[in-house]
């Protein structure tokens, strides 16, 4: 017989979401809020009397946030599409095909995953220099690479060792080839750990900051968290429109977790249960 929750549960569940809420909260709460009232005293009341939308009027009108957030979008959505594609047939590899070395492999997909940013940024700067790539969409897709593809090789290994062998045995026995089978067969069943693996990529790709900053330099091709963290000014950082910025670009995110979350809550279980 299954326990209802008492009440100290549900009491802890709320703390908890509100303390993991509470920065959005407080960003968003800020960003209607007028000059005046970021500072001083006041900065302290969560709600403002005189509600106003001009930060956000001013992030489009003294910004070209619209072309930070198009940068943004073209250089999530390639590197997502290509890595996911790319990973995919890694992935098929790994986990379904025998073959000398498979191990090392994944041990340098790992290793590869595990260097920080700071230690390769010099050497893919100077790459991408060289090959007129910097301020580009290109020079930022190719050093998003170095992270995207390790995370969605590892994640698609996973769901692709979920899927049962007899399925693929099946196949063959009816004449099937290996990219018959792959496609007709192994890739349908693994539609939802590829759309959960193509979520955190684009997420990933949509937060990086320090090849963004350090590659395109030019405004014409900033993405959004360079964009934001390049609003302050010599003498002054404009909270209001900082706070507007960080909700206009995390709103979007929100949305797309929200109207997905089955999928991805069924791609991030699948296989975790046996049957």
């Amino acid at each position: 017989m299954q326990k209802k929750a008492g009440v100290g549960f549900y009491l802890f569940l709320a703390v908890f979401i509100f303390i993991i809420m509470f920065p959005f909260l407080w960003i968003l709460l800020s960003s209607v809020k007028p000059v005046a009232e970021l500072f001083g005293d006041e900065a302290f009341n969560w709600f403002t009397s005189n509600p106003t939308v001009e930060n956000y009027v001013s992030v489009f009108v003294n910004y070209p946030f619209l072309k930070y957030l198009w940068n943004s979008t073209v250089v999530a959505t390639i590197t997502t599409v290509y890595t996911v594609f790319v990973a995919a047939f890694a992935a098929y590899a790994i986990a379904r095909l025998e073959f000398p070395g498979k191990t090392v492999i994944l041990g340098v997909v790992l290793s590869v995953s595990m260097f920080p940013q700071i230690a390769t940024i010099s050497p893919i700067y100077i790459f991408m220099k060289n090959l007129g790539l910097t301020n580009s969409y290109l020079g930022l897709i190719i050093p998003y690479t170095t992270f995207a593809l390790p995370l969605s090789i590892w994640l698609l290994v996973t769901f692709f060792r979920k899927i049962p062998f007899d399925l693929e045995e099946s196949a063959k026995m009816d004449g099937a080839s290996m990219m018959q089978t792959y496609f007709k067969i192994i890739l349908p069943l693994a539609v939802p750990g590829i759309f959960t693996t193509a979520i955190l990529v684009f997420i990933a790709a949509w937060n990086e900051f320090l090849f963004a900053l350090t590659i395109n330099t030019a405004e014409s091709h900033k993405t959004v968290p360079v964009g934001i963290g390049m609003f302050q000014g010599q003498y002054t950082i404009p909270w209001g429109e900082i706070t507007a910025a960080t909700v206009i670009v995390t709103v979007p995110l929100v949305i797309m977790v929200l109207l997905f979350q089955r999928r991805i809550v069924s791609g991030l279980t699948s296989g975790a249960v046996k049957e």
